[in-house]
């Protein structure tokens, strides 16, 4: 199938016309169906995902069998960014969390384009540091922010990479996001509810209080974004600056 638009991924927008020559012959476009498993850990990611709509989450699997969300990759950027500058193998599961379509590359031929421009390893690189940015962010939140404060962040994080206010997420995917047992999501989802943030029934949510959830959110919502925004845009942040 021919590559999806390039306008509708932040990263391949953000690309020069070179750099975007070097990958738009290898682009493929593919469906990404609610809970597709793209890659388990310790195998090797094959290709990198760049989605249009949609949105991967990447989990970490515990012992007990526990799943638990590290981090989002959606429209604004790409799976796979680290693993096309060094070791292939995940670190982490990658599953779809909201279904949409993805621009696709073989891992090899992104190698092959990142040995010939610096500027295109350099945006790798950018990318790949904007989701670590999000895993350590995510870690200091579990461990330290209310189940409210928490939910309220990935509900507005997962609204931003869909560009959806309509949500389709079941309470065992609120769990995992959120790294909280599924009777607590509920209890959370429905204070929320409550509160007319949302609208909650059966695993479709739908945020009607946009200002109410960002009160509601820690400061790890506007954290996540700012780093985004130093990593991603630097030229915007600069000027701001």
């Amino acid at each position: 199938m021919d590559s999806a638009p390039r306008s509708s991924n932040g990263f391949l927008s953000s690309l020069s016309a070179d750099d975007f020559e070097l990958l738009r012959p290898h682009l493929r476009q593919t469906e990404l169906s609610q809970d597709m498993v793209l890659v388990e850990v310790d195998e090797d990611l094959k290709r990198a995902y760049l989605p249009h709509r949609g949105v991967i989450s990447l989990v970490v699997k515990l012992a007990r069998g526990e799943h638990v969300q590290i981090a989002m990759v959606g429209r604004d950027s790409i799976f796979g960014a680290f693993s096309a500058l060094g070791d292939p193998v995940a670190l982490n599961t990658a599953v779809v969390l909201v279904p949409g379509v993805a621009s696709t590359i073989d891992h090899d031929q992104l190698r092959i384009a990142v040995d010939q421009s610096a500027t295109l390893r350099n945006a790798l690189a950018r990318h790949g540091l904007a989701v670590y940015a999000q895993i350590q962010q995510t870690a200091g939140c579990n461990a330290s922010h209310a189940v409210e404060s928490r939910l309220a962040r990935c509900l507005l994080h997962t609204r931003d990479l869909s560009g959806s206010d309509k949500l389709v997420l079941t309470q065992e995917s609120m769990a995992q996001m959120i790294g909280a047992r599924r009777n607590s999501v509920s209890l959370v989802a429905h204070t929320l509810q409550q509160a007319n943030f949302i609208h909650y029934s059966r695993g479709h949510i739908e945020i009607t209080n946009l200002d109410g959830l960002i009160r509601t959110s820690c400061e790890c919502y506007a954290t996540v974004k700012a780093q985004y925004n130093r990593l991603l845009h630097p030229r915007i942040h600069c000027a701001a600056a």
